[in-house]
């Protein structure tokens, strides 16, 4: 399934993608995508469902039907730094010997197509797309042969970042991370029954139809079975949590903001 939440900011309903690509209405079986409504048993329950039954919803996704973040009521946004051989190799950094992990405030999430709003005084904001790995049963402690039963589902997230206040001011990276809007998310979750590989998938990233980004989650040094245990030991988990696991090479690393204000940016992955 594509589970999805459409409608004006703040009030978005759920949804499902049909076979045709169009929007099915949820509300009439869930409140919202996000919290119990990822737990294995409430997604099997959708999955039940038949889907050409559910209500059609007017408009295209992402033309004029607004799609906001995949997943609501984000308890915990966390990300993964340097988590890509070969984007570390870019940045001329070693693999770091154990994940790297930094968040982003939960007011930094947006919509895939919303507007990212640039900081301030910002002279280097920036782009990354990543996987995002979204809890459905949560726990503490979850071995890393046990975790992949604990994922709700995949989505794309663009890890937006200013380098200025990340890199080279005291402290640390999360202040350059978590602004406001800068975690478009979406623009739907595709539950994990759907993914067999999340280590073969393709990533990419345009600005302006420029591709600035390519690469493979192949490539990933810590993968989400890991990611996924080792966060678990200093946190629990919970339903609707996101895991931002990391970016393949290509980022701009100190991007007029200026470029990234007057442009969409498009970014995706190969589910």
């Amino acid at each position: 399934m594509k589970l999805l939440r459409y409608g004006p900011a703040g009030a978005e309903l759920p949804g499902v993608l049909d076979r045709e690509g169009r929007v099915r209405d949820l509300s009439g079986h869930v409140a919202d995508i996000g919290g119990d409504t990822l737990l294995p048993a409430s997604l099997a329950r959708l999955r039940d469902l038949q889907l050409d039954t559910l209500p059609l919803v007017a408009g295209t996704p992402q033309a004029d039907l607004r799609l906001g973040p995949c997943v609501g009521g984000i308890g915990k946004f966390i990300c993964i730094g340097l988590n890509y051989s070969d984007h570390a190799a870019e940045s001329g950094l070693p693999v770091p010997p154990e994940p790297v992990v930094f968040s982003k405030w939960t007011s930094a999430v947006i919509g895939p197509d919303d507007k990212v709003a640039i900081p301030r005084g910002s002279l280097k904001t920036d782009w990354e797309v990543e996987l995002g790995v979204v809890i459905g049963q949560g726990g503490s402690y979850i071995p890393e042969q046990d975790a992949i039963k604990h994922i709700a589902g995949y989505c794309v997230i663009n890890d937006v970042s200013e380098r200025e206040y990340q890199l080279e001011r005291s402290g640390t990276w999360d202040k350059g991370k978590g602004c406001d809007t800068f975690g478009p998310t979406g623009p739907w979750l595709v539950t994990a029954d759907e993914v067999a590989d999340p280590h073969s998938l393709m990533m990419w990233l345009e600005v302006d139809g420029k591709r600035y980004q390519n690469g493979c989650t192949a490539t990933m040094v810590y993968k989400v079975p890991y990611l996924i245990s080792y966060l678990s030991r200093f946190m629990s988990l919970q339903p609707g949590d996101i895991i931002s696991t990391g970016t393949p090479p290509g980022r701009r690393h100190g991007a007029k903001a200026t470029g990234l204000s007057q442009s969409r940016t498009n970014h995706g992955t190969g589910h």
